[in-house]
């Protein structure tokens, strides 16, 4: 399951997209930290199925993105959207941060 949420800005909208299993979860490797305990809150939003989380128009649509997990990541490259190498770890966990410059 994937928790997905949509930010809306002035700027336009951010998506925040989560595997359910790291949420509450606090990831530290160096001086490098991925906190999904205190920002569970941006995170979790609606709980839904993968196959759903793919056709999320927001997906699509996004000033940003913060997407964090092996699944919720695989959708953005599976869909072109982003590419491997833009791919980071911390402690194993994949997460993109994606801007859309206009």
């Amino acid at each position: 399951m994937i928790y997905i949420k949509v930010h809306t800005t002035p700027e336009g909208e951010i998506i925040a997209m989560c595997d359910s299993e790291l949420l509450g979860k606090v990831y530290k490797e160096a001086r490098l930290e991925l906190d999904l305990l205190q920002y569970a809150s941006f995170y979790k939003g609606d709980l839904i199925e993968e196959k759903a989380a793919e056709s999320t128009p927001a997906i699509n649509d996004f000033y940003t993105a913060n997407i964090v997990g092996k699944r919720s990541v695989g959708i953005f490259v599976k869909k072109g959207i982003a590419s491997e190498s833009e791919i980071k770890t911390i402690k194993g966990v994949p997460y993109i941060h994606l801007y859309k410059l206009v």
